[in-house]
């Protein structure tokens, strides 16, 4: 005999007496009910500051900012994608309210009334955890990592390619009015030459070339130099106004994507096509405390070490307090670095180049003591001694800025007479005596992070 199959039940034509409320189909640790419970605490009357009284009914900018944020919690960044999920996810539906503003308004919202107050709220949920212990903002760990920009990979500026382009205009100026010495090279009557021929201001160049042009008025001109002076007063002003309009975009910078003038082009570490390809991005830095993100800041530079600065300056601002421990890697192990979280009272445990190694070294008992910082130092006499034990004495100092301004102090010490010693060939390749560098606030930094880093407390943060 054929048992037949039992199909549950399926309510879908039936009507209900009360229709079922949202929150029915929502699990109690659903990560929406979490996004819902911390902006609901959230001040944002900054943002409803920015709504004028009166006319048509508004979306509450409270519900966009959960809408949002929640949106990108599910990797849904498009305006559209957002509004399809405001129609058909249950979620979306019970975090609205079953309010369904569309793309237009949502894109708006963010761009508008949103912009440069996100970081605010940020900082308010931090804030929020960190009342209940969840977190602890005197505490941080730093580090960085490159982020793809939303920019056409191919379209880019580089600024070496403005600087070869100015100075080819320079040099063509210039070629154009050898040009006209040339023709007057039988006359006793000499033009006036222009002021200069630095391709810098468009005026200028479009002056350069009304010169060039009137001392050739009415002379036996070659007709390709004629072509090329009309082209250059057509062209070449507006190519330097522009060359002059993105080097102000660059703000130093070596590159930028035309698409997104704000990123930079950067090798990226998850690479698809393992090539080693620039693409367009930002050094995004982030200070997190037990897995949670305390600080963020988009960098534009792809050194880390340059980064570090601004991004804790950013923290105290946000938060009106300084930071008690800052642990980082070798990448932030700078003096500029160093000086400034010293200045702060941060203790560092930050990592310097070398460290590593310095520990294997140490392990396995190797020492290289032909290293500067291996030699013996009579602090009173302010002299070092080579390991051949001949006195290196002091020569002089002097100051080197870095790329951000910082400036350095390095002193120098030289040998007396390396001619004929037997250990010359370890000890240095130079031709003369051996000079060696010492930048004293650097080693002492260096020494505090040391000890710091191979403290107890020191292992227990680097693991």
């Amino acid at each position: 005999m054929k048992v037949n199959p039992v199909w549950k039940t399926n309510y879908q034509s039936q009507l209900s007496l009360l229709p079922p409320s949202y929150d029915d189909f929502i699990s109690a640790n659903h990560p929406v009910r979490l996004v819902n419970s911390i902006l609901d605490r959230v001040d944002i009357s900054s943002i409803e500051r920015t709504y004028k009284g009166g006319g048509t009914s508004s979306y509450h900018p409270r519900v966009l900012i959960k809408i949002l944020i929640y949106g990108y919690l599910r990797n849904l960044y498009s305006s559209r994608k957002i509004e399809q999920a405001l129609a058909e996810n249950i979620h979306f539906m019970w975090l609205s309210g079953g309010a369904q503003p569309d793309h237009n308004t949502i894109a708006n919202f963010r761009s508008g009334r949103l912009k440069g107050k996100f970081k605010q709220i940020f900082n308010q949920v931090v804030l929020l955890l960190a009342s209940e212990g969840i977190l602890h903002i005197k505490d941080v760990y730093v580090d960085g990592t490159k982020l793809e920009a939303n920019a056409n990979r191919y379209t880019f500026v580089w600024g070496k390619s403005i600087k070869t382009s100015r100075a080819r205009i320079s040099k063509q100026l210039k070629e154009l009015w050898a040009y006209v010495e040339t023709v007057y090279a039988e006359e006793e009557q000499r033009p006036n030459e222009p002021d200069n021929f630095d391709a810098v201001d468009p005026d200028q160049v479009a002056k350069t070339i009304d010169s060039i042009n009137q001392a050739l008025s009415g002379k036996q001109v070659d007709k390709k130099i004629k072509q090329k002076l009309g082209y250059a007063k057509k062209n070449w002003p507006e190519k330097i106004a522009k060359y002059n309009y993105q080097e102000k975009q660059l703000g130093g910078r070596n590159s930028m994507s035309k698409t997104d003038p704000s990123a930079t082009f950067m090798r990226m570490k998850d690479d698809h096509m393992q090539n080693g390809q620039l693409k367009p991005g930002y050094n995004f830095l982030a200070s997190t405390n037990n897995q949670y993100l305390v600080n963020y800041t988009l960098g534009q530079t792809t050194a880390d070490t340059t980064l570090l600065k601004d991004h804790v300056e950013d923290l105290v601002e946000s938060y009106q307090q300084t930071p008690d421990t800052l642990t980082a890697d070798a990448g932030f192990g700078s003096e500029e670095n160093y000086t400034d979280l010293e200045a702060k009272g941060i203790e560092a445990f930050v990592k310097y180049n070398y460290f590593h190694k310095e520990q294997q070294d140490q392990k396995k008992g190797k020492v290289n003591p032909f290293a500067a910082n291996q030699l013996y130092y009579n602090k009173d006499t302010d002299t070092y001694y080579c390991p051949m034990g001949q006195a290196m004495r002091y020569v002089g100092s002097y100051q080197k800025k870095t790329k951000t301004g910082f400036v350095q102090t390095l002193h120098r010490y030289q040998a007396q007479n390396c001619k004929g010693c037997s250990l010359r060939s370890l000890c240095h390749k130079s031709k003369y005596n051996r000079i060696i560098e010492r930048n004293y606030n650097l080693s002492r930094l260096k020494a505090k992070a040391k000890n710091l880093l191979t403290s107890e407390k020191g292992i227990e943060k680097r693991k």
